[in-house]
């Protein structure tokens, strides 16, 4: 059956509003339904943090051939890319590619935005067929594209570094800008098969097993996405302090610090950055837990969830009750991470790189992520110490329980 809904008078006006928001938003009128999260290769790479070469730089030479204009151009299949976009979807950026003949020749949903950039520019290759191909890989054989790409990138700098044995890559030519390269190790990876058993543990192992620790750019372990947040402060805090590892998407910072939404602000600035992340990283938790896309963000924001929320439960419940909720969710988070492994201060980092090699050319030439100029007031506004929720935070919110089981494990701080 149909789950009731809790006021359908209001539920029809609240999507109604919700609607034409969409409807008349840049973004998810014109840019996403045209190109795709594609659209953002130009722009990410005009920006100067688009991460190339295994983040050495923000500057990819070739990023025009792999940007969403030439994949619409010369390998997008719009009817089947309509076909492949979520059900009652207002946006429609899914993607569906055709490459003919061709060493690379086949078809399939994509590739994304993150999936261009992981075997593109962070590997140097400027192929999009072969992109295609090894997007078109991972789908068939279960890899995520993001650490795919990104882990291939690692692997290229550390035999440039002389640090991977030549009878490990059995005749394969694994360097910069080879097309060749991406599609074959993505399938050895899957098949763990010679070097790919070592590029199947992820980055930071294999960097590590290699003996240059430096050259995974990970946070808690995971791979980091296609953004350098040399170029935007606040993302690179979104990083830091994600929970779940590397990821663009537990704060979306690229939305006010280089797309403008919901206002621009300066992105090479630490000041209000804290607060900023933190207002992200509970709403966007809120919306994850609905259960509804995150692009939907950029049209809409708190009082428009709290609207449908109340419209569809028939609960009274406002704006500020979005932000608790969400702030509830990213607590619980951090107290499952403590529990599981310790998480804190020390994990809330990033790669050396980011930290103290400054960006080499471009827009964002000069600048480092000055993170510890943002940490201690992001701690300060979570109620945290070191990393870790206080018991009176965790009280504050509901959850006596969680620390009550801190302190039983003797992990909760203060």
């Amino acid at each position: 059956m149909k789950p009731p809904i809790g006021n359908p008078e209001k539920f029809r006006e609240v999507v109604k509003n919700i609607a034409m928001k969409h409807r008349t938003n840049p973004v998810t009128a014109e840019g996403l339904p045209k190109l795709g999260t594609a659209i953002l290769v130009n722009i990410i790479n005009k920006a100067g943090l688009f991460p190339t070469r295994n983040f050495r730089t923000g500057v990819f030479e070739g990023a025009e051939k792999i940007s969403g204009e030439t994949l619409a151009e010369k390998y997008l299949d719009k009817k089947k890319s309509i076909e492949e976009s979520c059900w009652g979807c207002m946006i429609t950026c899914a993607r569906y590619s055709r490459v003919g003949k061709s060493p690379f020749s086949g078809e399939g949903g994509g590739p994304e935005y993150e999936t261009i950039w992981a075997f593109g520019a962070q590997t140097g290759t400027d192929n999009l067929e072969a992109i295609i191909k090894a997007n078109n890989l991972c789908n068939q054989l279960g890899l995520d594209t993001i650490s795919m790409g990104n882990t291939i990138g690692a692997l290229m700098e550390l035999v440039e570094l002389g640090k991977i044995p030549k009878e490990k890559l059995r005749g394969l030519r694994v360097e910069w800008g080879s097309p060749d390269a991406i599609v074959e190790l993505t399938w050895r990876t899957a098949y763990r098969s010679g070097i790919g058993d070592d590029l199947a543990e992820g980055s930071w192992r294999l960097a590590n097993k290699y003996g240059a620790p430096e050259v995974s750019m990970t946070v808690r372990k995971q791979e980091l996405p296609a953004y350098d947040p040399r170029g935007a402060q606040g993302h690179g805090l979104a990083y830091a302090t994600s929970n779940r590892g590397g990821c663009h998407l537990r704060a979306y910072m690229i939305s006010p610090e280089v797309l403008g939404v919901p206002m621009l602000v300066d992105r090479f600035k630490t000041e209000g950055k804290a607060a900023l992340v933190k207002e992200f990283q509970d709403v966007f938790g809120v919306i994850d837990s609905m259960v509804v896309c995150k692009f939907s963000s950029f049209a809409i924001w708190d009082q428009e969830y709290a609207d449908i929320i109340a419209a569809v439960t028939g609960w009274d419940f406002t704006k500020e009750e979005v932000h608790t909720v969400g702030e509830r969710i990213y607590n619980a988070e951090r107290a499952f991470n403590v529990l599981s492994f310790g998480d804190g201060e020390e994990y809330d980092t990033l790669p050396k790189r980011l930290l103290e090699e400054p960006m080499p050319e471009g827009p964002s030439k000069g600048h480092v992520v000055r993170l510890h100029e943002m940490l201690p007031e992001y701690y300060k506004l979570r109620g945290w110490i070191k990393g870790r929720p206080t018991r009176a935070k965790l009280e504050e919110l509901g959850l006596k329980w969680v620390a009550d089981r801190l302190e039983e494990e003797g992990l909760l701080p203060g």
